[in-house]
């Protein structure tokens, strides 16, 4: 099963997933997008260390999501892929957005292929004011056009406010 789960920032959608995963009795390879550019990033990344079960595998990667969800997809494993915000973000600083579209392109096409559950947390970030930078415009809208692309793409698709699911698709885990 694939699924989707969005939230605000500090909304509960990164514990829902780990959640889930410790429920589910597969191994777990938590797939991380972040880099710490910053003392509150590194900050926010050791945070996230620090709930993660030692058994857990972790592979880090900010770019090639779909090369690493290929090769770490399997019948008994759930993948959890946080986040896809950041991989946005880390993918619009590299060019003028081409990178971003063949990264996408790969993720979309390798899909459909992979065994075992994986589920994606992404922050939901269209619901405030619209920015008023073009480079932050961009990324607003290419995150909602992602979300849209990818909840086509997954069985389930969950947001989360307050700490709070709710199903969009499908149904509560």
């Amino acid at each position: 099963m694939k699924t989707l789960i969005l939230g605000g920032a500090r909304s509960g959608k990164s514990a829902l997933a780990e959640r889930m995963a410790a429920d589910a009795g597969d191994a777990v390879t938590y797939v991380a997008t972040a880099q710490a550019f910053d003392a509150e990033m590194a900050e926010r990344i050791r945070h996230h260390r620090s709930r993660r079960p030692s058994a857990w595998a972790v592979v880090e990667e900010p770019i090639h999501l779909a090369a690493v969800l290929r090769a770490q997809a399997a019948p008994e494993r759930f993948l959890l892929v946080d986040c896809l915000t950041l991989w946005l973000s880390n993918l619009l600083g590299i060019d003028d957005g081409a990178h971003f579209e063949r990264e996408r392109a790969e993720l979309f096409d390798a899909l459909p292929t992979l065994p075992g559950e994986i589920v994606f947390v992404t922050n939901e970030v269209g619901l405030g004011v619209v920015p008023m930078g073009e480079l932050t415009r961009r990324y607003v809208d290419e995150a909602g056009r992602l979300h849209q692309m990818l909840a086509v793409r997954c069985e389930r698709v969950l947001f989360v406010a307050a700490g709070l699911p709710l199903a969009l698709k499908g149904s509560l885990p």
